[in-house]
């Protein structure tokens, strides 16, 4: 099957150049709209730049970096826990004498059981005094 070139019409290139026209016009008027809007100062009351209360500043500061960083400590950190390719499950122990037995399931249990940032035994407790 063979393509053959439709017959140019001149209306259509006409109307083209016409729209083209009209698009540019626009963005030209709505272009120095914005930019005289921009160009317009703000008048900044002077006298509340002044009365900055730095201690409900801070407070405010605090609760919000709280509020976003508090689920974060319930996430699971160990993407492969709980399944059979964690290669943290994997513990190395020791016992001499009779004397208690020492392994690295002390380290890496709570990340092997699916366990976040809130469960481990040091920085849990840390960050639940931190965060409400």
């Amino acid at each position: 099957m063979a393509r053959h070139a439709e017959p140019k019409d001149p209306r259509r290139g006409l109307l083209f150049k016409a729209g083209l026209g009209v698009t540019a016009a626009g963005a030209a008027v709505f272009g120095a709209a914005a930019a005289a809007q921009a160009a317009a100062p703000v008048p900044l009351p002077v006298d509340s730049l002044t009365r900055t209360d730095a201690g409900a500043a801070g407070a405010g500061a605090l609760t919000g970096v709280a509020h976003g960083v508090g689920p974060l400590t319930r996430l699971q950190l160990d993407p492969l826990a709980k399944t059979g390719v964690d290669p943290l499950a994997n513990g190395v122990g020791a016992q001499v004498a009779d004397f208690k037995p020492v392994g690295t399931d002390l380290v890496t249990g709570h990340l092997t059981r699916g366990g976040a940032v809130a469960d481990l035994p040091v920085a849990g407790p840390l960050t639940q005094q931190l965060l409400p």
